[in-house]
């Protein structure tokens, strides 16, 4: 860590996105390939619902693994998240074994009318950050489209208790172009849902990192 640590810029100034890439990519020293992350520091209120910023954005070259797909829906919105790749897909008897403990599934999304069934999951999906909601897109009728956006790489977010927003980007292995593209897309779809009622700076910083790596900090342009 120090020796990488070596590397980072003395001032430890935001750098533009490119060269903090090209920067990152060489903290590639071990044996498994690291996700790249991101870190928005935003000027919001956390604790005023109308300051709230999250959503899911669809990278334009995925994150580099396959989410597990769940699905509440029943009869044709069945068939429907089945034929887009789905890995399950179900109703009380899923409800019933997520209670029992059972958690191997990366995304969980619901029909409007399953969410009767969803609701009582609440506080073992909700801490998670796995429960289905209308304004993350997991509650839809849209069902084939939205698993088919999220077995591409649709990643979704929302702001912690410091005002910091977090969402995985891609892997250390991909091409550097790659990369930026990635995280350029996160950027500016978090930039865009800047809320009306925020006074003064909304980016306040933006840094990367791997897995096993410090953080690079990255330039707002």
């Amino acid at each position: 860590m120090k020796a990488m640590e070596a590397l980072l810029p003395k001032t430890k100034a935001p750098m533009p996105l490119s060269e903090a890439v090209e920067l990152l990519k060489k903290f590639n020293t071990t044996k498994f390939d690291q996700t790249v992350e991101i870190s928005m520091r935003l000027g919001v209120d956390p604790k005023m619902s109308d300051q709230i910023v999250r959503g899911s954005v669809v990278l334009p070259h995925g994150l580099g693994r396959t989410l597990r797909v769940l699905v509440f829906a029943k009869n044709e919105k069945a068939d429907e998240a089945t034929q887009a790749g789905a890995d399950y897909v179900g109703g009380p008897d899923l409800a019933e074994k997520i209670k029992g403990g059972w958690f191997d599934f990366d995304v969980c999304i619901a029909a409007p009318d399953m969410m009767g069934v969803v609701g009582s999951l609440g506080r073992v999906l909700g801490p998670r950050g796995l429960m289905p909601s209308p304004k993350a897109g997991t509650v839809t009728m849209d069902i084939a489209k939205t698993v088919k956006e999220y077995k591409a790489g649709k990643v979704e977010f929302r702001n912690d208790k410091g005002g910091i927003v977090h969402g995985a980007v891609g892997k250390l292995s991909f091409d550097a172009d790659k990369l930026v593209e990635n995280i350029q897309k996160f950027i500016d779809y978090v930039v865009s849902l800047k809320p009306a009622t925020i006074k003064g700076v909304y980016v306040k910083s933006i840094a990367i990192s791997a897995t096993m790596s410090p953080g690079v900090r990255v330039l707002l342009q």
